[in-house]
């Protein structure tokens, strides 16, 4: 598996979609309730979360996969160990002043599986990364692979560590963060119903 190309980033599915089906950035934010300057950075490649994607999708009428996607597969998807590695789609968070890309990286794991429903990644927080909260509808299960996970849900704080797991509604605003020093790793699945 390659890594992905800008050609097959989130934001160039985006604006392949939108001239696709005719539609401006200023009715793409309208339909998907969207700054549509938010929409244009989300094109060039910054994107700050899951849950404008989510809303992207919606509102295009496709699934979040489809703004993954390299091709699709209608049998089993098989990701390799050190592929995943490989697959890395988006960054996500607020710059910390490192040299390193912010945030969280997403390493997608069934990309090319056709119709799913489920969006499995491996995801490494860098220590000290920040984001704001986030809140989408759909679920997400969470597996600590390696390092501490501090998860803000609502007005609630859980600290998780290697071997533990969490499942939860994504429509309650949070938040995920490394607790320690140690950057963190975790494999986490996004289910986003039809």
């Amino acid at each position: 598996m390659n890594p992905m190309n800008k050609e097959h980033s989130p934001g160039d599915r985006i604006v392949e979609l939108c001239k696709t089906y005719s539609l401006s950035r200023e009715t793409l934010a309208e339909r998907s309730g969207l700054d549509p300057e938010l929409i244009r950075r989300i094109e060039e490649g910054h994107i700050p979360d899951l849950a404008p994607l989510l809303k992207i999708s919606r509102a295009l009428g496709v699934r979040l996969g489809t703004l993954l996607d390299d091709h699709e597969e209608l049998g089993p998807v098989i990701t390799r160990a050190g592929e995943a590695g490989e697959a890395v789609r988006f960054v996500t968070g607020i710059s910390t002043g490192s040299s390193k890309p912010p945030g969280l990286h997403f390493h997608t794991l069934a990309a090319d599986k056709a119709g799913r429903h489920m969006e499995p990644f491996i995801v490494d927080i860098e220590a000290g990364a920040e984001q704001a909260k986030s809140a989408h509808e759909g679920e997400e299960f969470i597996h600590i692979l390696s390092g501490d996970l501090r998860m803000e849900y609502g007005e609630n704080s859980y600290s998780l560590s290697a071997g533990d797991s969490i499942y939860y509604d994504s429509i309650v605003p949070h938040r995920l963060s490394s607790a320690g020093e140690k950057p963190l790793r975790i494999l986490a699945v996004v289910y986003t119903p039809s």
